[in-house]
Order: structure tokens, then C-alpha cells, then sequence
């Protein structure tokens, strides 16, 4: 087995894992945490991907977010992917900025140095990860949702769209839906990708659905007190794209809601059913 297992707790009567292993893709150790439910015990079962946001490691969503409950009930599992490579080698924000470098991976396949040598979120979660863990869990890859919180909502709606066969369905809380158009994506961007804002447009939801990506199950839930809202999430830009394009999305304004995992909380069993519908269905 080439996971090393860091914990292990019983939860829902189900296990709360925690793993460790050496990735190829990003020439570093990663952990990443998994959510078994009961169910697990006895076969395969389908999985949903969380990707959390910036500055947060794959513990935040297990911890805060009283998932556990909901994928127990459902029948899923649960799997939380470190936000970005880790390591001494690994370069951060030169000027030790939170919303750039190590805890910001932004789930983008770096192009320019010094960051293309670690930073290949993409993938690291599209291919080796999601492979790692098929062979080593019980989880069956071929029902597989994606979902995501804020820099995370922006990787699972981006990767989600860019590989529709693999991901049956798709969901973001407030999620940054194009990054080409905000101050945290244009500075991401512009290092990992370099200036050619043309080569962002891969990696932006919003341009993507304007290029006509596939059809795919897709909901976002968003607070309406979030203080990153205007500036950083630009909720609306991706509705006018749907809008303009006839992509069904189902998008849900919450009064008094900001960005926090309370938000996540209150929506989460919502998401974990709506993936779960999908799932089950996508034998």
C-alpha cells in the first residue's frame, strides 16, 4: 500500500481516515483526509470530492462542517484534498502573502518558474489522486461528484466542467467563478500562467461555460453578507453566462450568510444529497 494512514476515528459508524503519501505530480509529501461511511465496510461506494479554499489544508471541511452525518445517511463517501504541494522546497508568496502560494494552489497546472515544478493541482487531484485512491480505498471512481468552497468552488467547477465525463456532478459554495475578472484569480493567474490572459480562460468557470462546456448537474449556493462577494466571487458573471449560453445551473442566494464554514454548515447535508441523487444514478 503506498498510502501511509496517519489516523483513524470512528464516526457515524463509519471511519474518519487521515493518509499521507509521496506524490509524482507535485514532488512532494501530500495528506489528504477521507470520510468512509458504514457502508463502505461491506462494498465500493460512490465518493464526493470537497475542495476547500484558501489558506485551508484538507482538515477544515472534515472538522467544521458536520458532513459526516449527511454521507453516513447517504451512503457516500467523503474526500478532502490539501489545498496546494507542501515541503521546504516548495516556493510560497515572496511576500508571505495568505492568498498566494503554499494554502493557494488554485487547483491550476503552473506554467512559470518557480512555481511549475510544484504547483499541479490540477493534475494532482484530475488523475493521480482520484487513481491513488481507487486502488487503494474502497471507493468506486466511476461515481465520483466534485464540490468546493470559495478558491475550492472555483477548482471543482473548473475541473468539473474541463472532464464532464469523469464527475456525474458538480457544487460550489461561494465559489470564484472567474478568476480572470477578480484581484485573488488575476494574481494567481498571473503567476502560475504568466500574462497571456487568453491562457487564463482554461481555467475560469465563466469562460468556460461561454465556450459551450457539456451540460453537467451543477448548484451553487451563495451568502448574500459574504464581504468577498462583489470584489473576489462574481456570482453574477457566471448566471449571465449561463444565461446567455442556456447552461442549466441551479444558483441559491442565502440572506445573511457570509463565507464562513457556519454558511458551509447549514447547506452542507443539502449538497451531499443533491450529489448522492446524481450518484446513484450514474452506473
Amino acid at each position: 500500500m503506498t498510502l501511509e494512514e496517519i489516523s483513524r476515528t470512528r464516526c457515524f459508524d463509519g471511519q474518519q481516515l487521515r493518509f499521507r503519501h509521496r506524490s509524482g505530480t507535485l514532488g512532494c509529501d501530500m495528506q489528504f483526509s477521507v470520510y468512509l461511511p458504514p457502508q463502505a465496510s461491506r462494498a465500493k461506494v460512490p465518493a464526493i470530492w470537497f475542495l476547500s479554499g484558501l489558506t485551508c489544508t484538507d482538515e477544515n471541511v472534515m472538522t467544521k462542517a458536520g458532513a459526516q452525518r449527511y454521507a453516513a445517511e447517504q451512503g457516500v463517501a467523503l474526500i478532502a484534498p490539501d489545498t496546494s504541494p507542501r515541503g521546504e522546497d516548495v516556493p510560497d508568496d515572496p511576500d508571505g502573502a495568505w492568498d498566494f502560494g503554499l494554502g493557494a494552489g488554485f487547483y491550476v497546472n503552473a506554467t512559470q518558474e518557480p512555481w511549475s515544478t510544484h504547483y499541479r493541482m490540477y493534475d494532482y487531484i484530475q488523475d493521480e489522486l482520484t487513481t491513488l485512491i481507487a486502488e487503494e480505498l474502497p471507493i468506486n471512481p466511476l461515481r465520483a461528484g466534485l464540490m468546493g468552497h470559495s478558491m475550492g468552488g472555483h477548482g471543482a467547477l473548473v475541473i468539473g466542467l474541463r472532464n464532464p465525463e469523469k464527475w456525474a456532478s458538480l457544487s460550489a459554495f461561494a465559489p470564484i467563478v472567474a478568476p480572470s475578472q477578480c484581484p485573488w484569480g488575476e494574481k494567481a493567474l498571473g503567476h502560475y500562467l504568466g500574462d497571456d490572459r487568453d491562457a487564463w480562460k482554461a481555467w475560469d468557470a465563466t469562460e468556460l461555460v461561454r465556450a459551450g462546456a457539456a451540460q453537467k448537474p451543477l448548484r451553487i449556493d451563495q451568502g448574500e453578507d459574504d464581504n468577498f462577494l462583489a470584489e473576489q466571487l462574481k456570482t453574477p458573471l457566471f448566471e449571465h453566462a449561463c444565461a446567455d449560453t442556456g447552461y442549466e445551473a441551479s444558483i441559491h442566494y442565502h440572506p445573511g450568510y457570509d463565507h464562513s464554514y457556519y454558511f458551509i454548515a447549514t447547506f452542507i447535508g443539502e449538497h451531499i444529497a443533491f450529489h448522492a441523487a446524481h450518484l446513484r444514478g450514474s452506473d
